[in-house]
């Protein structure tokens, strides 16, 4: 089969590199333009392109595909299914419709559960047991395809976003191949979502970042472990903001946001409920410490409190 592929960062990349190994021809990759990055906020291509690059594949890269011109090199290139990744850009109905087999998404979540942007957070930040990849036949809808293929993995304690991101992105890349090489014998059963259990995963923004120590420590645990690597939990100690990396929730209680302890340890700070054992933090311009290296250079005083 002839398969073109749309996608854009590390995860969707774990996948073109499987397709390519899996022996898939792949006339014509779509990824992002290139966008400023770093501290010189010089032009990076995308890791898709960087993959793509490597092997020699055609890049395409429009702002969108609303137009017959936008639209030309995919319909150009005669492919028989185009696979979609975290590829950032919404695909008309002329998109969905050009290749044979239509479009295939690499989904980051058990469907319905956690349609949307933000798959992996979400299930950190609501405790979920367990999450996995779903191969979806795409249509007009935001992840409301026909299910192909599912595979699930526990969320393990101390999983943060990195650390199940990356295991999903493997995840994704072998199912993938196996929906691939099913896909021309109609190995592939198309199973309607069902309308019970529909969430969204609405992106992460910033603000989301700052910790409420009115809450309680697990949740504030689950959401520091989403929030890891980005954009980072935010707390602030004495007018000073500090990323928390890493936590557990344990039994303790004093005001929210008051220090109760600050020692090699970790750093624990009382909440609404229980209270968090901080054992990685970071200041602006500083590297991530562990707690003990943390307060051997910062002076945080057992009665004080992060805002």
């Amino acid at each position: 089969m002839r398969v073109a592929f749309a996608g854009t960062p590390e995860f969707a990349a774990a996948a073109l590199q499987a397709i390519l190994a899996a022996g898939f021809e792949v006339p014509l990759v779509l990824t992002q333009p290139d966008r400023p990055a770093g501290r010189g906020m010089q032009l990076q291509p995308s890791p898709v392109k960087q993959v793509a690059a490597a092997a020699g594949i055609p890049v395409h890269q429009p702002e969108k595909l609303r137009t017959p011109e936008q639209q030309a090199p995919l319909a150009e290139a005669g492919v028989d299914v185009l696979v979609v990744a975290a590829y950032g850009i919404i695909l008309p109905q002329a998109v969905l419709d050009l290749p044979r087999y239509g479009c295939l998404n690499i989904h980051a979540s058990l469907l319905p559960r956690w349609r949307g942007a933000a798959p992996i957070h979400r299930a950190i930040e609501a405790g979920d047991a367990e999450t996995g990849i779903t191969i979806m036949q795409m249509d007009a809808g935001l992840d409301t395809g026909p299910m192909l293929m599912k595979r699930s993995t526990a969320i393990e304690s101390d999983d943060t976003t990195g650390s199940l991101h990356d295991r999903l992105a493997s995840l994704g890349a072998d199912l993938i191949v196996d929906a691939l090489r099913a896909l021309p014998g109609g190995g592939l059963k198309a199973t309607p979502q069902p309308a019970d259990g529909v969430t969204y995963a609405a992106k992460i923004g910033k603000a989301e970042a700052t910790v409420d120590w009115t809450r309680p420590a697990a949740e504030i645990e689950r959401a520091i472990r989403a929030f890891n690597p980005f954009p980072g939990a935010l707390g602030t100690y004495q007018g000073t903001p500090i990323k928390l990396w890493r936590a557990r929730a344990i039994d303790a209680s004093g005001a929210p946001g008051e220090v109760l302890l600050a020692e090699g340890a970790g750093v624990i700070v009382a909440c609404g409920e229980g209270a968090l054992c901080i054992t990685e933090l970071q200041k602006p311009g500083g590297k991530r410490l562990a707690a003990a290296d943390f307060v051997r250079g910062t002076a945080i005083a057992v009665g004080s409190r992060f805002d």
